[in-house]
């Protein structure tokens, strides 16, 4: 552990050993190899090789973007990025996440998110190729016949092939049932696949020997909307049964997307079956490509839950380091003479400092009931399974909606300067804008929250494991934590109870009017549930470490013993955002039970000013 420009180290720690335990993780049969300090060599290695491999190389991959050739459909991704991923390969991050079995090394599920957490705060565009092969990996391994996982995995899990996800079309973007590739059913067994699919990441590049795409394609013949689709394994270069490469399959890029952010990352057109000669295979059972699909959806969510968090730590990092070195006026503090000892500069590192947390301790509670769901075949690993369902639009969403504000409070952060090219910064604003529409725009998060895991839940299990999760952190802080604060969060929950029931006597259109204002108060309270855990521990350790230490006072030794510091921070960061940020629920809430209707009033006729389509 080392002070870097990305993360902060010893705040990964706090979330990871002090908050949730994971060594706990242990006592379960998949993980009882690994121990504290295991998972610290893990930790370690991913900071350095970011540091030193991938982050140098994001500045010079966003300048150079990546190269289409249209003469051979191909697509070149900046040199720095294939030495960083050989070196990425070799220290076997590939398969951190996958099982022993599958040739990976079988962590848990919140070791892996911390782990990658370094490499999306050095490069998105870098870490994106990563996240699409294991969820590619994942789905074969989940759902692959024995002949496709002996043909697939181990490339897969070591990195030498990578794997995409191919969903979009030209008329189907949210709506995917809207999809017209077709699969046509061959003598062998295998499926001639015809179509298009736009939007690709990862669909063509010289990082992999291979590429398997994840196709969903309608069968010839079945019915149309998403209950026709089934899913089908396409590699890029067909594989002979001894698992060497043959001839290269009827798929091709046929362009890139020049983009706004993430220029190293390739954005393919991909065009399946020019030649009507594209082999694909069934993966899993016909018709059941969206339920399989979703799995790799559902991942690729919180995928971008984390590129949210990533990018947003390094833009805070970056904007800390600024404001200790830039000397520029006078400061009311003569111990602080750099810009952070202006008041409104410290506010602004405060409140990105105190949703950054936020942030990470949510992908981490996600991560941790992940992997209690699949350790666990009781009602606890039930209720996590719940508890992750319900969480992930509210971490996609939320994590994403706060990245580009948190990227271009960085840039307020370094003033003019943050605006120039000569400054990071101003790329992580860049590239953090496509993640609130990546896998599912905000606005079908905040559907899929309100309508499938709230008003749909009959006997909303979800909602109900997400209180019995809070009610667990408001008795911890019982006697800890002042009572004013804890009473806020419980007063929130309530507020959120009676608007719940309100909305369950709406009608649909109601509902679907204020489903993101519904998401942003839940993002809120989340983040407030979080930070009152992240305070009951912080208090408890400051008692310890600082003497008789109270709430509210300047703890002894703050200045030379880093540990104080730290814990002091957490308090700070957490009252800040339980005493200025958390009010801004109740307006969310109140303006919810408000809105009447006008926005379903809202004809396409008021919206003046603009010709007529």
């Amino acid at each position: 552990m080392r002070p870097n420009l990305l993360v902060d180290s010893r705040d990964v720690r706090f979330v990871l050993f002090e908050m949730f335990d994971l060594v706990s993780l242990s006592e379960y049969e998949p993980y009882k190899e690994f121990d504290r300090q295991t998972y610290e060599a893990v930790l370690d290695l991913a900071e350095q090789i970011a540091m030193e491999e991938v982050y140098p190389a994001n500045t010079i991959a966003d300048k150079q973007g990546v190269t289409f050739n249209p003469d051979t459909h191909t697509v070149t991704v900046p040199e720095v990025f294939k030495q960083a991923m050989k070196v990425f390969n070799e220290a076997g991050f590939t398969g951190l996440v996958q099982p022993i079995s599958c040739g990976g090394m079988g962590m848990p599920e919140m070791m892996y998110r911390s782990a990658l957490e370094y490499f999306l705060a050095a490069s998105i565009s870098f870490t994106i190729y990563i996240t699409l092969s294991n969820g590619a990996t994942n789905l074969v391994r989940i759902f692959g016949n024995e002949e496709q996982k002996q043909l697939y995995l181990q490339n897969m899990v070591t990195g030498r092939w990578g794997g995409t996800m191919c969903l979009t079309e030209p008329q189907a973007g949210s709506d995917v049932g809207a999809i017209k590739t077709k699969a046509y059913r061959q003598p062998d067994g295998t499926y001639k696949i015809k179509g298009q699919k736009i939007f690709i990441s990862s669909g063509e590049n010289d990082l992999y020997e291979n590429i398997i795409h994840m196709v969903l394609a309608r069968i010839d013949g079945d019915p149309e909307g998403t209950k026709g689709l089934s899913l089908f394994l396409v590699p890029k270069i067909l594989v002979h049964s001894d698992g060497s490469l043959g001839n290269r399959n009827d798929v091709i890029c046929t362009g890139v997307e020049h983009k706004m952010g993430i220029k190293a990352s390739a954005t393919c057109t991909l065009s399946f079956g020019d030649n009507d000669n594209c082999i694909g295979y069934i993966l899993g059972k016909e018709r059941d490509g969206i339920k399989n699909m979703f799995h790799m959806m559902n991942e690729a969510r919180l995928d971008v839950g984390l590129e949210g968090l990533g990018v947003s730590s390094a833009a805070y990092m970056h904007a800390v380091q600024y404001a200790k070195s830039r000397i520029q006026g006078k400061t009311i503090s003569k111990n602080e003479p750099s810009i952070i000892g202006h008041p409104d500069v410290k506010r602004m590192l405060l409140w990105m400092k105190s949703h950054v947390e936020a942030m990470r301790m949510l992908v981490a509670l996600i991560a941790y009931h992940i992997d209690i769901s699949r350790v666990r075949n009781d009602e606890i690993g039930k209720k996590a399974q719940a508890l992750v369902e319900f969480l992930i639009p509210i971490c996609k969403a939320g994590n994403t909606d706060l990245s580009w504000l948190i990227t271009a409070e960085a840039v307020q952060v370094y003033g003019g300067y943050g605006y120039c090219g000569e400054y990071p910064v101003e790329q992580y604003a860049r590239d953090s804008k496509i993640l609130s529409i990546y896998e599912g725009t905000n606005g079908i998060q905040s559907i899929d929250l309100t309508m499938r895991k709230i008003l749909s839940d009959e006997k909303r299990e979800r909602y109900n494991a997400y209180k019995d999760y809070a009610s667990d952190v408001i008795k911890k802080a019982r006697a800890i934590v002042p009572e004013n604060i804890i009473n806020q969060v419980t007063i929130a929950i309530a507020e959120m109870d009676s608007l719940i029931d309100v909305l369950a006597a709406k009608d649909t259109a109601f509902a679907l009017s204020v489903a993101t204002m519904l998401q942003q108060a839940f993002r809120i309270l989340t983040h407030g549930i979080l930070h009152l855990n992240s305070m009951t521990i912080a208090i408890q350790k400051l008692q310890s470490l600082a003497g008789g230490y109270t709430y509210n006072q300047v703890p002894e030794g703050l200045e030379d013993n880093s540990e104080i510091a730290f814990y002091y921070g957490k308090v700070l960061s957490a009252q800040f955002f339980l005493t200025v940020e958390f009010e801004k629920y109740s307006g969310i809430i109140q303006g919810i039970r408000n809105e009447n209707g006008v926005v379903l009033r809202a004809g396409s006729s008021i919206f003046t000013g603009v010709l007529e389509a």
